[in-house]
């Protein structure tokens, strides 16, 4: 049996892994923190709850803030898998291209100069600001031409335009920058569940958009030419691949803030042993990215506890050295 276990391809151990994986950190969410909750106790606030102390931290504080990083996280995962593939692009990213600060630039304009506080209204706002970034950065790097490093300064350029804008908003409108100010970092705290119910349909659209493409993906990663030899419709897989990565970027940042570069990180340590096929590498991007992103919360919460550092930080610090990484090796740096 163990024999049968070592000839097994990688990609096949990715599942079992990826879904331990995924239940090892929601577990470490749920009870770790700034009062530790054994297991025993998360299991009995989960399922028999008594009302107690503990029981009420597990409901009402813990669970929303794991089942929002879960959600969370898979989009964001997704999102990047699917940006990288359709660009070619190994430094593509929600984060890094400018699309989380694009939907966090339209809700601080919804909050600050419209004045609107409800998050059904300023929901729409983030998914269009998302749109719009990453319609730019396309246009900006050279829409067919661009290269990953065109793309990625573009990206940056975007990106220090955008949170220059949403840091002087803020200083101008001091009346609403406790309101405005979570979505210049992103985080997981405090976030009421009724976010996640609002915004789910728009992620499970985004994620089953994104996966039906997996197909067409694969083909136009080959190239244009091999894409329309396979019968691909190339401006019809970029359009409803940009209306995937707006509807799971735009929903998840709407609820947490930017949180970058779980999309950058995530398919590339996937792709390892997914290979570069997007039917296999989007749905490992799914486990294993809120597996990341739970992981870097709980790691914001003990470092400097009792206070906590905001999880969209704790990404930034981990992905930054990645990205330093990447862009050192001969084969992204030649690109």
């Amino acid at each position: 049996m163990l024999a049968g276990i070592r000839h097994l391809p990688r990609h096949a151990m990715a599942v079992p892994i990826g879904l331990a994986a995924l239940l090892a950190t929601a577990a470490l969410s749920l009870t770790v923190g700034t009062e530790h909750i054994p297991l025993d106790q998360v299991w009995h606030g989960l399922f028999a709850p008594s009302g107690s102390a503990s029981d009420n931290i597990v409901r009402e504080l813990r669970l929303p803030r794991t089942l929002i990083g879960i959600a969370a996280g898979a989009a964001l995962g997704i999102a990047g898998g699917v940006m990288q593939t359709l660009t070619r692009n190994p430094l593509a990213d929600p984060g890094l291209l400018g699309v989380n600060a694009g939907a966090s630039a339209a809700v601080v304009t919804a909050i600050g100069v419209l004045g609107i506080t409800s998050f059904s209204g300023y929901l729409w706002f983030a998914l269009a600001g998302a749109a719009v970034a990453a319609t730019l950065v396309n246009a900006l790097g050279g829409a067919r031409s661009a290269t990953p490093v065109r793309l990625a300064l573009a990206g940056t350029a975007v990106n220090a335009a955008l949170f220059g804008y949403v840091n002087g908003l803020q200083q101008w409108d001091l009346s609403s920058l406790d309101s405005m100010r979570h979505w210049s970092v992103g985080t997981l705290a405090k976030r009421d569940p009724e976010l996640l119910v609002t915004v789910l349909p728009l992620l499970v659209v985004g994620a089953l958009l994104a996966f039906s493409l997996a197909r067409p993906l694969g083909a136009l990663s080959l190239g244009e030419d091999h894409a329309r030899a396979l019968g691909t419709s190339i401006r019809r897989t970029r359009i409803l691949s940009i209306v995937a990565i707006t509807l799971l970027c735009g929903a998840a940042t709407a609820v947490c803030g930017p949180i970058g570069f779980i999309g950058l990180m995530i398919p590339h340590a996937v792709r390892a042993f997914s290979g570069p096929d997007p039917r296999r590498l989007l749905p490992y991007c799914a486990l294993f990215a809120p597996a990341l992103l739970l992981l870097s919360d709980v790691v914001g919460r003990v470092v400097v506890a009792p206070s906590e550092i905001e999880v969209g930080i704790v990404t930034s610090f981990i992905g930054g050295l990645l990205f330093i990484h990447l862009v050192r090796q001969r084969k992204v740096a030649q690109l």
